[in-house]
């Protein structure tokens, strides 16, 4: 039975340019209010112009909507599906004003991110709530999915996206290889607030077990902060050269495992640089691809809204922690971002 509490679903992403002069507007509203220098800015800036300024993100996102409206309907879901971005068009807040318009009193939010941490959890909440206040009287209210790092449907999807981008090695070849696990690194300090190492590292643990390889290693990429703040390690270009100095692999499996979909860090950091430096290196390598439009996460989707919109949905998680919590602890993510100096100080 459906909850009437509810009347409207949301698609809630990051965002990201589709074109040459979007780039520096976007990237100017993903780094406001935060301390990174306007040169690593343009650096930034310059790995979208290699791709034409697009980042894949906004068309995976349309796509997963279309996919998610038919899949909500057979799950018995008959709610409008809307979608808004943190950093880009469209912007959260001009989705929540459409919302409001069409009567939307209450809706479930479906957040682009896996796992736990502020960037990915708390932060899009405090951005609801931001937005909610811009609009003012009758914003409609929006509560978000919990984080699904351990759900079946994800961690299987993620299993057979393995699968299909080694398909063409034999079984001894795969043995053979390391599953090179990556997400996107964040703060020491953020980390400390939150579970991400511990949630990356089980779900990395599930899909290993699933695909039935015993030899994997997280890793973690796109590092932003100055270089005096720690970030998680190791870096993946990092650990890539540490494999060849041991001489311990013969295939290497880069797996973006944080990334629900593409994002320019895996275009760049992956595609880009650590496949060049595998290739220089002599490794065979395979990139997987991520699970936004695989069947099964369009699923996995659909079950997370219906726990929450239809009465007596089953909750599902596997491994050992159990389904996260429907509504995120108050503690919860509450990490501090560094800010920029005041004006005449230091950043």
């Amino acid at each position: 039975m459906l909850n009437s509490a509810y009347d409207a679903v949301l698609v809630l992403s990051f965002g990201g340019p589709e074109g040459p002069d979007e780039v520096a507007p976007f990237l100017e509203n993903v780094l406001r209010g935060k301390n990174v220098p306007r040169e690593r800015m343009l650096e930034v800036a310059a790995h979208y112009q290699q791709f034409g300024g697009v980042s894949p993100i906004n068309e995976q996102n349309r796509q997963l909507i279309v996919q998610l409206r038919p899949s909500l309907a057979a799950a018995g879901i008959d709610l409008p599906v809307y979608w808004g971005n943190r950093n880009w068009h469209p912007l959260l807040p001009d989705t929540l004003r459409r919302m409001r318009d069409d009567g939307v009193r209450r809706a479930i939010a479906f957040v682009t991110s896996a796992f736990s941490c502020y960037s990915g959890c708390r932060q899009y909440r405090e951005d609801i709530q931001r937005a909610r206040q811009e609009i003012g009287p009758g914003a409609p209210e929006v509560d978000k999915i919990r984080v699904f790092y351990n759900h079946p449907g994800f961690i299987e999807a993620q299993a057979e996206r393995i699968r299909e981008a080694t398909a063409a090695w034999s079984a001894e070849e795969f043995a053979d290889s390391r599953l090179m696990f990556s997400a996107h690194s964040i703060p020491v300090a953020m980390a400390a607030t939150c579970d991400y190492e511990a949630q990356l590292g089980e779900a990395c643990r599930l899909v290993a077990e699933r695909v039935g390889h015993r030899n994997w290693w997280l890793v973690y990429q796109s590092r932003s902060g100055p270089p005096t703040q720690p970030w998680l390690e190791p870096d993946i270009g990092v650990a890539i050269r540490q494999e060849v100095e041991c001489n311990s692999i013969g295939r290497l499996v880069i797996t973006p495992i944080g990334f629900v979909s593409d994002h320019m860090e895996v275009l760049f950091d992956l595609d880009t640089e650590a496949a060049a430096l595998c290739d220089r290196l002599g490794i065979r390598w395979a990139r997987v691809g991520t699970v936004g439009l695989h069947p099964e996460f369009v699923e996995t989707v659909t079950e997370l809204i219906a726990e929450r919109v239809l009465a007596g949905a089953p909750v599902r998680s596997i491994g050992r922690f159990g389904p996260y919590p429907h509504v995120c602890p108050p503690n919860c993510c509450a990490y501090t971002p560094q800010r920029p100096a005041a004006a005449g100080g230091t950043a």
